[in-house]
């Protein structure tokens, strides 16, 4: 009995270890997405099939091997002396001794194509990182914002509780319970809000990180570790500029796509220029003339062959002309490039600011909140205040916090955006040691933003 007891808890044991929600850290987040997320790999597999165009741009340097041949027979012919059979086979080595500069453009373009396919996937990358980040931090708000409504709902169903004691015992008429009825019924959407926020972020971060969700997304497959921190950073906006300027691989990809139409110029002119190529190799053939030779003959053969398109019509002179355009194109696309990547960085740093001015203020607005809520308590106690003020001090209270909770959250995003910006991890951003008016510390924000636990004072 004891043994078959021992082996069903151990059993049971393995059995909730097994099916233990994986846990991830942001970090662990941003390295999981790169592993699965489907946009990455499609970029990846893209990366691979330029090299594969590189190989083959460099093989025009390499001798090619040909094989040809040609066996027929004729079923009648007129009466003549020519054997009937005819028969010619040949392998032969093709070299290109001069191409007029085709094969060296080629050869850069594929360089420039791997290059420029390689920049797009770090470009994806990053841009998949900072939306991870993103996803990741709304969700640990929604998170946290569930548990500050619950606990105001909680809060304000002691309230109606408590009224409706007194009620009954005489202390308060029935306008005190049906204020604290309205004022749950108030907060009791915002939580269920924050719940379907909740699943939808779960839903968002799923994609992003290749995960397949499950039929109930209450069930998540994994779990966000941690809690929205507030670390104040400062960086300069004249060090991410110039940073940005050089690391983004959206401009060094535009900076290639100028230099891919150069080469194309000399890849077009090399058609108007002469093409030679020798050969050898070894041929069997047939002399269908019996006066000639024999039927079988054989022996190796080594020759140049050369061609010069002298006129084509104005063909080459259309593709000059196409090609220059999309270099002046590229140019263009290479300066609106610098000014979206500027204006993504000013943006970002502009929001990090606005995050930081809305918390120095909202901390303050809390305060006043705290200082409010205890003096409607006074009021009560000494029966110069209603019910309807301690309520109302009490939904301020929630409310504010719930904002600087948005705040901090707000921060977080606009580092990650200025991160992506600036083509630059979070952490490599500067940071300073408190700001202004504000905490420094780095406090789980749940801690934060709690409403009172309860209303307190007399009713």
């Amino acid at each position: 009995m004891r043994r078959s007891a021992g082996i069903v808890i151990f059993l049971l044991a393995w059995t909730t270890v097994s099916h233990a929600e994986p846990s991830y850290t942001v970090e662990e987040a941003v390295a999981l997405a790169k592993k699965q997320n489907a946009e990455i790999a499609i970029a990846a597999k893209q990366v691979e099939a330029a090299r594969g165009g590189l190989i083959e741009a460099r093989s025009g340097f390499l001798p090619s091997v040909i094989s040809t041949g040609l066996m027929r027979k004729r079923e009648s012919q007129e009466a003549s002396r020519l054997r009937p059979e005819d028969y010619d086979a040949s392998v032969r080595v093709v070299q290109n001794l001069w191409t007029g500069g085709a094969i060296s453009s080629q050869l850069t373009i594929a360089r420039l194509i791997e290059e420029k396919r390689t920049l797009e996937y770090q470009a994806l990358v990053n841009r998949v990182a900072m939306d991870v980040r993103l996803a990741f931090y709304e969700l640990l708000l929604n998170r946290a914002k569930i548990r500050v409504r619950e606990q105001s709902v909680g809060v304000f169903r002691e309230e109606l509780k408590t009224q409706r004691e007194r009620l009954s015992a005489g202390i308060v008429g029935a306008l005190n319970v049906s204020r604290a009825e309205v004022a749950l019924a108030n907060e009791q959407p915002e939580l269920i809000d924050a719940e379907t926020s909740l699943e939808n972020s779960y839903l968002r971060l799923s994609e992003l990180l290749g995960v397949n969700s499950r039929a109930s997304v209450a069930s998540s497959r994994f779990e966000a570790a941690g809690q929205l921190q507030y670390h104040p950073r400062h960086p300069d906006l004249n060090e991410c500029l110039a940073y940005a300027d050089v690391t983004r691989p959206e401009i060094k990809s535009q900076e290639i796509d100028v230099e891919i139409e150069n080469q194309q110029l000399i890849l077009d002119r090399s058609a108007t220029r002469p093409q030679v190529e020798a050969f050898t190799g070894y041929e069997l053939y047939s002399e269908r003339d019996p006066l000639v030779g024999p039927e079988f003959n054989h022996g190796y053969i080594v020759g140049v062959n050369a061609s010069w398109h002298i006129f084509d019509g104005f063909a080459t002179r259309g593709r000059l002309q196409a090609t220059r355009a999309r270099r002046e194109a590229a140019r263009h696309a290479l300066e609106a490039a610098r000014l979206s990547v500027a204006s993504d960085v000013r943006s970002a740093f502009l929001d990090l600011q606005q995050a930081d001015r809305v918390l120095e203020s909202e901390t303050r607005n809390v305060q006043n909140a705290d200082e409010s809520l205890e003096i409607a308590k006074g009021n009560l106690s000494a029966g110069l205040g209603t019910q309807l003020d301690i309520l109302q001090a009490a939904s301020d209270v929630t409310r504010t916090r719930t904002t600087r909770l948005g705040a901090f959250y707000l921060h977080n995003v606009a580092l990650a955006r200025l991160a992506r910006a600036s083509a630059r991890e979070p952490e490599s951003l500067g940071f300073a040691a408190k700001v202004a008016g504000g905490s420094s510390s780095g406090k789980p924000i749940a801690e934060v933003v709690a409403p009172p636990s309860t209303l307190g004072g007399q009713r």
